[in-house]
């Protein structure tokens, strides 16, 4: 071995030299201290998982307003695919973004699911004579409790 040997070994070794201390810088004959930084780029976090939180996060609401429940279904698989992307960027080096790309999946999944629930129930009772009549009774029932003429006050 031809180097400095660092870390622990024989005390007496006149090769020995403690980790960060530099035998090439000596002052006073002795080794002095030599800091050592290593400058980094910061983390980035994945775009596709970024989108896939915002994109989950727009599906879930889109099927919790029931009107938008296809929209949401659309919205929906996108996330989930843009999830699956930003999950696999998260494992290069200098990119994060895990936990925002699995939080897009979980949304986007849930709106998944809730969105074919409610399309599954729709149809249910769609298909269904008798529910039919007893939705299509209640209408005409509201239907009579109207007014037949309603009064504006004037100002």
């Amino acid at each position: 071995m031809s180097g400095p040997l660092t870390g622990p070994g024989r005390e007496d070794d006149p090769r020995r030299v403690e980790p960060g201390v530099d035998d090439r810088r000596v002052v006073d004959g002795r080794p002095v201290a030599v800091e050592e930084r290593v400058v980094t780029k910061p983390a980035r976090t994945s775009a596709a998982a970024a989108f896939a939180l915002a994109v989950g996060t727009a599906a879930f609401v889109c099927v919790l307003i029931v009107i938008l429940s296809p929209v949401g279904l659309v919205l929906g698989i996108i996330g989930l695919i843009l999830g699956v992307i930003g999950l696999r960027a998260a494992r290069r080096v200098g990119i994060t973004g895990k936990g925002v790309a699995i939080a897009g999946l979980v949304l986007s999944g849930l709106a998944i699911v809730v969105s074919i629930a409610f399309a599954a129930g729709v149809v249910t009772v769609l298909n269904n004579d008798s529910a039919v009549e007893r939705i299509e009774q209640q209408v005409d029932k509201m239907r009579d409790q109207l007014p037949t003429s309603v009064e504006i006050p004037q100002p």
